[in-house]
């Protein structure tokens, strides 16, 4: 969906909620403050599926595109499992070559590569699907610019050109939430094993972090995922990104995210 038109979408749900009243912007920016982050360089938006009540702090970032980094495993492996390249339990041999984090240097299942962000599995996929194949398949997703580049097919989410916004993340997790993609009932049924990330009370939270580093520019963190009541219509969908500027701010994202959603009752107390 062209930028334009996704963001004429959003301004008119914001307006046009069938009598649903917005949930006032300064919740979020107090809870972003409380935990260490500052406002006006983080977006929070959060959509809850039953009404499409809608739920944004900063809306001027929320359109702004940023490079996905290890958010953009969530289509990554919904295309590896409908390509039927892994599954859950298909186990990746480490090939001994000592990486940034040390979880990372062993073998992986593919459950084990997307809880621990393990670059190199997701490379190994991609290089076995090809540039075609992974294009083909972001762009059926309208994944943000849905554009991985010529140049290499093992980076494109981490320094770019691959970029989304906190809102286009909130349509397409919309749609997978909503078994809305073009995907087999197989690979949803087999996604949701993958990318549960907590569970409390009736409340599931499937989720992935994401951190875009670069040395000569500014960090960018993310947190996007959706919550699951036992009401299997109350679903909240939600996407967070962050200026990290300061080391330790990584740890903020997931703390920042779920406070929110308590303070909306999506997210137990």
């Amino acid at each position: 969906m062209p930028r334009l038109l996704l963001l004429m979408f959003w301004l008119i749900s914001l307006t046009n909620l069938s009598g649903c009243e917005r949930h006032q912007p300064d919740v979020f920016i107090n809870t972003i403050e409380a935990k260490g982050a500052a406002p006006e360089t983080t977006t929070l938006v959060v959509k809850r599926l039953s009404d499409n009540k809608i739920w944004i702090s900063n809306s001027n970032r929320a359109t702004d595109r940023f490079i996905p980094a290890s958010t953009s495993k969530i289509p990554h492996t919904l295309i590896a499992l409908e390509t039927k390249i892994a599954s859950p339990e298909t186990l990746f041999k480490w090939d001994g070559q000592q990486r940034t984090f040390e979880s990372w240097n062993q073998d992986q299942t593919f459950i084990k590569a997307y809880q621990r962000s393990a670059v190199w599995v997701y490379q190994e996929i991609a290089q076995e699907l090809g540039p075609n194949t992974m294009s083909a398949w972001l762009k059926k997703f309208d994944y943000g610019n849905y554009d991985i580049g010529t140049d290499n097919v093992t980076l494109y989410w981490l320094v770019g050109p691959l970029e989304i916004s906190a809102m286009e993340q909130v349509d397409f997790l919309t749609r997978l939430a909503k078994r809305a993609l073009p995907l087999s009932s197989e690979t949803y049924d087999k996604s949701r094993t993958i990318f549960k990330n907590e569970s409390k009370g009736s409340h599931q939270l499937y989720a992935k972090t994401g951190w875009m580093y670069d040395e000569s520019a500014m960090d960018i963190g993310w947190f996007v995922g959706w919550v699951e009541a036992e009401d299997p219509s109350e679903i909240y969908v939600f996407a967070l990104n962050m200026d990290m500027p300061n080391q330790g701010d990584q740890r903020k994202r997931k703390p920042i995210v779920m406070e929110a959603l308590k303070t909306i009752n999506a997210w137990p107390k």
